[in-house]
């Protein structure tokens, strides 16, 4: 078929006969996909597209920003991106260190000139401590129930026009921008498609992140050009099961996918498994064809002893295609199919990268440009129709990456052997390739000291990379010059925990940490210290006795040292929770809060379903409040071991423990329950973040049955977490009040209290309390929980009326949506305790009447509810102004998005932390 631009992939793949779908698994769920025909993705995407065209941000033609983990998602907002016209900028993952990570989304703002991005709720937190760039959640935009009017495409694209903008490898740096045009992917496409024949009944199989050139080009979009099926399943569900990566390429009868060397190596060695096995598994692999294989050198002793075990299975000897591919080529552009005998004939360590596919040329030049004959090693460029013609909005680094007669400078080494096969020997820049991503070394070493490391010296840190002998992936080495002294086995202790955390933040992989005397570290005239040097003496073995030195010295210390568990219980419980948050074991132990490695509300969810599991408990037995209440792997242990027996109360959450400045403490809204704020804490990393919970919700546990009682529970909770102020508190709705009453106890002890907010309740609301019996309370917390819409409550109101407590619980449960139910893990009795909870905090607010003062009051305002003001102005200049009353200085209005019940909530969080931040700044907070 003759195509013109990307778009009419989906639409001419859309139009055959059911031919092609798209078959996606989820996280951790082997069995039973999800599967869409290109005809329903198309309609799918045409839904989307319309409801993007409608927004107030969409600009014909512009680059929209994509944030997503996982295929689907990216793949249903690429699409809708590409119909509305506009151009999909699809990020790669975010590094986890938060400094990193804020400077990237400022470089990606400034280089794509937007200043949002679609994303989904469970990501928002990735967008925290920056302002570049707002998230917005694509929960909240009702795509999905919206009416499909057209499946035109707005902007009419040329074959010259940018399709894609994909990001260079810049996980610890400034990542460019590739801009991939129709006419440069369509000709990568043909150019692929022709280098291995499949056969007709056979699909593609993707398991890395739509971010990676690979995934979208050589598999979404060919599998699309191919009309063949497509798999996409979870890059840590396949890394870490390579026999799940057999199943899959067996049961769905896979021809081409992809492998780096690093994988290939744990598929061979789960296979020699295999075959030691007294019941070993049997696949059919007859249709595999092409295991593309890149992104770091291969080992040909790896090829050749995986092809030979893949071959029992029913595939060709030649199945694993090493080449070379980047961002700018559309992926791999240089195949060599003649993989592993071309080099078991020339005794090559390495494999060559092959030949030239149609559409791409290639050649080695010297310093000068001039190209070189065969066997000299020299500067690898390329050419021709499949390689990009710029970055951008750079300009200078677009005239920089390319020859004055228009060769791509691919910054590689290698030479062209007498074949014309293309090998490599290092890259003309220095760069780290870790499981086939590239990262910079000298932006590792910045990461590093910029965290100002107790333990180590600044300017005398050198980052590099080695593949350790018989490896099958480089591995990140630090040296660094440390400032303690040798005996200081503590200092030594967390310094390397200090690097490695700020390492793997930024790569994902822990480093080799060796602390050196500074003989071994020598500058140059320049102050430079010579990484090159460092690698080749580290390699030479230079540098061993430091490393084994160093290393017994700290596990002396960690064995000395670690909390481990204490009983079978606590030892099962942290083997569940590594396993649930996919986490190393040496980034927790039984008494780290769970809030320290970035839990949300769903993540906590998962890990009690996963905890109810390992326990033999029944789905729902455990309250979400337990692990709210006990964070740490200790604490859950001896609250489980006593669950019988309910442990006193205590209303303090920690949802987030870290950061210099003062804490900030949040008072549960009337539904009594802290969930709410988990979003919000998220995005506040520079200080401590408590929550105040209500009582009530355990079993056997009475509700507060005075403001009183629940006011001093609060107090002493506060003091007992943080004895000195200044203190800053804020309510949610009815924790306003709350707040406002322990704030005035706070004072009245003689304490500085320097922050109070109100995050939309006026002072007087004894008569809204009085209005509202059980049923309104449990409605309330329905539409809360977003089990059913505000209307559908407001209905229920009168429906209900008249019916006993027992009838009513059934209709909310009946009324409830069913997924929601599930995924808050609710049950009728829990449903209705926490609907007495609701009640009682209502009912002893019934006669409450403000009074006293405070020093100063900061209120949040929003959209009303309907029944407490006609309009914003009203509610803000005749209800929520009487907060004068009960201050010493003026109130401060603050203007926030949303309405009531949204105002925090996943479309609007962004803007809300920024302004709470800002006002607590003001406050000297």
């Amino acid at each position: 078929m003759t195509l013109t631009v990307v778009h009419s992939l989906l639409q001419t793949a859309a139009a055959r006969n059911g031919d092609g779908r798209m078959i996606v698994y989820s996280h951790g769920r082997h069995e039973s996909p999800r599967s869409y025909t290109y005809r329903e993705l198309l309609k799918t995407a045409s839904k989307a597209s319309a409801v993007l065209r409608s927004n107030e941000r969409y600009t014909p033609g512009a680059a929209i920003l994509l944030h997503f983990n996982n295929h689907l998602d990216n793949i249903v907002w690429f699409w809708a991106v590409l119909l509305a016209g506009c151009i999909p900028a699809i990020t790669p993952a975010f590094s986890n260190n938060q400094m990193q990570r804020a400077a990237n989304l400022e470089h990606i703002s400034s280089t794509l000139l937007t200043d949002w991005c679609l994303t989904s709720e469970a990501l928002l937190a990735e967008f925290a401590g920056q302002h570049a760039i707002e998230p917005i959640a694509v929960e909240t935009l009702g795509w999905e129930k919206a009416s499909l009017t057209s499946n035109v495409v707005d902007f009419r694209a040329k074959p010259k026009d940018d399709a894609i903008l994909l990001f260079t490898s810049g996980s610890t740096g400034k990542s460019k921008a590739v801009c991939l045009s129709h006419s440069q992917i369509l000709s990568a496409i043909y150019g692929k498609y022709s280098v291995v024949p499949l056969p007709e009944q056979s699909s593609f199989l993707n398991w890395v992140g739509l971010d990676h050139v690979a995934a979208i080009v050589e598999i979404h979009l060919q599998a699309l050009y191919a009309g063949k099926d497509q798999v996409h399943a979870p890059g840590t569900d396949v890394l870490s099961n390579p026999i799940f990566f057999l199943d899959l390429v067996a049961n769905h009868r896979v021809s081409r996918t992809f492998a780096p060397n690093f994988f290939l190596a744990k598929i061979r060695d789960a296979l020699v498994q295999n075959t030691r096995s007294t019941s070993p598994y049997s696949w059919d692999l007859s249709s595999l064809r092409y295991i593309a294989s890149g992104g770091e050198a291969n080992v040909t002793k790896t090829c050749d002893e995986l092809s030979q075990l893949l071959k029992t299975f029913g595939a060709p000897l030649n199945v694993i295609v090493p080449g070379f591919g980047m961002t700018e080529t559309c992926a791999g552009a240089i195949f060599n199919t003649n993989c592993p005998e071309y080099e078991k004939e020339r005794a090559l360590e390495y494999t060559s990268v092959g030949v030239c596919m149609p559409g791409i040329f290639m050649r080695v030049t010297d310093e000068q440009g001039k190209p070189l004959p065969p066997g000299e090693l020299g500067y690898l460029e390329l050419a021709g129709p499949v390689v990009f013609r710029k970055y951008l909005n750079n300009p200078a680094a677009t005239q920089e990456s390319f020859t004055s007669d228009g060769w791509f400078k691919t910054g590689d080494c290698g030479y062209l052997d007498e074949n014309g096969y293309l090998n490599l020997n290092g890259r003309a820049k220095e760069t780290i390739i870790i499981n086939g991503v590239k990262y910079s070394p000298h932006e590792i070493e910045t990461a590093v000291e910029e965290h100002s490391i107790k333990g180590l010296a600044r300017s005398f840190t050198c980052c590099f990379s080695s593949l350790p002998a018989d490896g099958e992936t480089e591995e990140i080495f630090l040296v660094y010059l440390p400032t303690y002294a040798p005996d200081d086995i503590p200092t030594r202790a967390a310094t390397a925990d200090a690097i490695s955390k700020v390492v793997l933040m930024s790569t994902g992989s822990r480093p080799h940490v060796i602390p050196l005397e500074q003989g071994l570290l020598q500058k140059s005239a320049l102050g430079k210290l010579s990484r090159s040097k460092i690698k080749a003496a580290y390699e030479k073995g230079e540098y061993r006795i430091y490393e084994e030195s160093n290393r017994e010295l700290i596990a002396r210390h960690r064995d000395a040292t670690r909390a481990s568990p204490a009983n079978d219980l606590e030892r099962g419980l942290l083997a569940t929770f590594v396993e649930s948050f996919d986490i190393s074991g040496d980034e927790l132990d039984v008494q780290t809060p769970i809030f320290d490695v970035g839990i949300d509300s769903i993540a906590l969810v998962n890990l009690k379903r996963s905890i109810e599991q390992y326990l033999g408990f029944a789905d729902g037995t455990i309250p979400i409040t337990m692990l709210l209440e006990n964070t740490t792997v200790r604490e859950l242990a001896n609250a489980l071991d006593n669950r019988y027996h309910p442990k006193e109360y205590n209303p303090v959450v920690t949802l987030q423990a870290h950061g210099e400045k003062n804490p900030i403490w949040l008072v549960h809204p009337g539904a009594g329950e802290v969930l709410i704020f988990i979003n919000l804490a998220k995005f506040i990393t520079d200080r401590p973040v408590y929550a105040l919970r209500a009582r009530g919700f355990n079993e056997g546990e009475e509700p507060f049955n005075t403001i009183e009682e629940a006011v001093n529970s609060y107090y002493n909770g506060i003091k007992s977490k943080q004895p000195h102020g200044p203190y800053a508190l804020a309510g949610y709705c009815y924790g306003s009040m709350l707040a406002f009453e322990v704030a005035k106890k706070l004072e009245a002890n003689g304490d500085e209290v320097r922050f109070v907010g109100s995050f939309n309740l006026p002072p007087h609301i004894k008569m809204r309390m009085r209005e509202l019996d059980w049923k309104e309370c449990l409605l309330h917390l329905a539409y809360f929980l977003d089990l059913m819409t505000q209307k559908r409550s407001r209905e229920l109101v009168a429906e209900l009326e008249g019916l006993d407590s027992e009838a009513i619980l059934q209709a909310v449960i009946d009324e409830a949506d069913k997924d929601r139910y599930a995924q808050l893990s609710l049950s009728r009795q829990f449903l209705a305790r926490w609907g007495d909870v609701a009640y009682e905090l209502h009912r002893i607010a019934g006669d409450y009447d403000p009074s006293g003062c405070v020093a100063g009051m900061d209120v949040f305002f929003s959209i009303p509810l309907a029944i407490a003001a006609a309009s914003k102005s009203e509610w803000r200049n005749v209800h929520l102004s009487q907060w004068d009353e009960f201050t010493r200085s003026d109130v401060r209005f603050h203007d926030v998005p949303g309405e009531h019940y949204s105002m925090i909530g996943p479309e609007h969080v962004f803007a809300f932390q920024k302004i709470l931040r800002r006002a607590l700044a003001e406050r000297g907070m």
